[in-house]
């Protein structure tokens, strides 16, 4: 079994349509999908609408996707693009931990997975670790830097990283790191599938 995450350094960068572009480009990895949000204080985890609940009720959700389900939720979105599972995961901000009981046994089912989240690294150690930056986005998660230099590869638009707008963070995080181009409205092209399919099989056969 494979275990990719894909994450990235801020919201609305295009890290939902990577994971959907990688879900459709290889199907034959019959994918369990994953995406994870965390909320601050004041969102609620069961619905990520404005909470002052503070109940252990409202800690931790988990829904799967239904086939026929709403399509425009991102966990549908992969449903859509081929996933044989998907889920939606929220929390609020640092419990994340308290799924991993639930999200660890749904991957003990799982043939292959992929999860859209950076946090996630905190648990555990995917064959492969995509991070999806944005140079002319300056805000910049605490978690994405935290794991930056941990990154297999970058997908970044046309692969130019050029002068990011970024404060605080440094290049030599992913100095010899491989750089991919992504081009939008195609977040997946051959060269990712291509560096996807080899760094796995490469995985494998270790």
């Amino acid at each position: 079994m494979a275990i990719v995450v894909v994450g990235g350094h801020t919201r609305n960068i295009g890290k939902t349509s990577v994971v959907a572009g990688l879900i459709a480009a290889i199907p034959e990895m019959h994918w369990t999908a994953f995406k994870i949000t965390q909320f601050g204080h004041g969102m609620c985890s069961a619905n990520g609408e404005p909470c002052d609940c503070e109940t252990a009720e409202h800690t931790v959700a988990v829904s799967e996707e239904r086939v026929g389900g709403d399509v425009t939720t991102d966990s549908g979105r992969y449903l859509a693009a081929g996933a044989v599972r998907s889920f939606w995961v929220r929390t609020r901000a640092g419990d994340l931990s308290e799924a991993m009981p639930r999200i660890r046994k749904e991957i003990q089912r799982a043939e292959n997975v992929v999860i859209e989240s950076n946090s996630i690294m905190r648990f555990l150690r995917p064959d492969l670790y995509l991070s999806v930056l944005d140079p002319e986005t300056a805000d910049f998660k605490e978690s994405a830097k935290y794991f930056l230099d941990r990154a297999d590869a970058v997908l970044v638009v046309e692969g130019i990283l050029g002068r990011p707008e970024w404060k605080g963070v440094s290049l030599k995080l992913v100095e010899g790191t491989p750089v991919l181009a992504m081009r939008p409205p195609v977040y997946v092209t051959e060269e990712v599938v291509r560096f996807v399919r080899e760094r796995l099989r490469t995985t494998a056969a270790v």
